[in-house]
């Protein structure tokens, strides 16, 4: 973390959870951004655990947004910022249910009109703060309370969403995926992000412990698997010309990621479930191929 600042400006005594993927992230982010920046979140697992009534966990400005709105109201911030020849960063940190699903519109609208806000969508793959539903980032199979594993059902049946893509076809001027694993790479492509003028998407993989169904303490360890299977490709596109990927340096089996959570638990319960198995690890492969990871 040389170079980063060295603050903490997540105060100590929030409420995350133990092991808490978001909570890191947050921690990570701000270290890249420093004091002079003002950030907004849509409600979700962050706001939550930062500002219960009358506290906050924040060291620097933060608005609180409804869950489909954060992007419109970054995007006013900075023009209000531009209009007063002010330089401060806006940064948006919100949830993938926020980002993928409820503020979907928003965003795309923030990225239409390029607004110069660095988006990051936290990314634990469902709606974690309200009671572990599905999201457009769930990935497939996974269990959750609206997607449960039954006697006729495999859990979510939708592949996750690509929303980098997504992004990168709006035209905007940087895109990235990173992982709370690797906080100098984390750091170093937000550092990037806020000082380049326009708008700018990086999502970062989140581990959830509560949702996912893990041991606390092995947050990071959980993190770094789904990186070194392939199932989730770290890399990062500006102006549309690709970058350097984080490459694998050992490639893991995507079944030792599945089998250290319990929301895919049931994939090893039955035989003829190997087959899905295999689909994963086909996917997780492609992913190595396309980004050259």
């Amino acid at each position: 973390m040389n170079g980063f600042n060295k603050e903490n400006l997540l105060a100590s005594g929030h409420r995350a959870c133990p092991g808490c993927g978001a909570a890191i992230g947050v921690r990570q982010i701000l270290k890249a951004t420093g004091r002079d920046v003002i950030v907004v979140s849509a409600t979700g697992c962050v706001e939550t655990f930062t500002s219960p009534y009358g506290q906050s966990a924040w060291e620097v400005p933060w608005i609180h947004s409804l869950f489909e709105n954060s992007a419109p109201i970054a995007s006013g911030v900075s023009a209000a910022l531009e209009v007063l020849s002010k330089e401060t960063k806006v940064v948006v940190i919100s949830g993938d249910g926020a980002t993928f699903d409820i503020g979907f519109g928003g965003l795309s609208g923030m990225f239409e009109r390029n607004s110069d806000v660095t988006y990051i969508c936290y990314d634990n793959e469902a709606y974690m703060n309200t009671g572990v539903q599905r999201s457009g980032a769930t990935p497939y199979c996974a269990s959750t309370t609206t997607t449960p594993v039954g006697q006729y059902s495999i859990g979510k049946l939708e592949n996750k969403k690509d929303m980098p893509a997504i992004a990168m076809a709006h035209g905007i001027e940087y895109v990235a995926t990173t992982s709370i694993a690797y906080p100098n790479d984390l750091m170093k492509k937000v550092t990037k992000a806020i000082n380049i003028k326009g708008s700018k998407y990086i999502q970062i993989h989140t581990p959830c412990c509560i949702g996912w169904g893990f041991d606390p303490s092995k947050t990071i360890k959980i993190a770094k698997l789904a990186v070194e299977t392939g199932l989730v490709p770290i890399f990062e596109k500006e102006k549309g010309k690709s970058l350097v990927s984080k490459r694998i340096n050992k490639k893991v089996p995507v079944k030792e990621y599945l089998l250290s959570q319990g929301r895919f638990s049931h994939l090893f319960k039955e035989e003829e479930r190997e087959k899905i198995i295999n689909e994963i690890q086909l996917l997780c492969d492609k992913n190595i191929e396309i980004f050259n990871i």
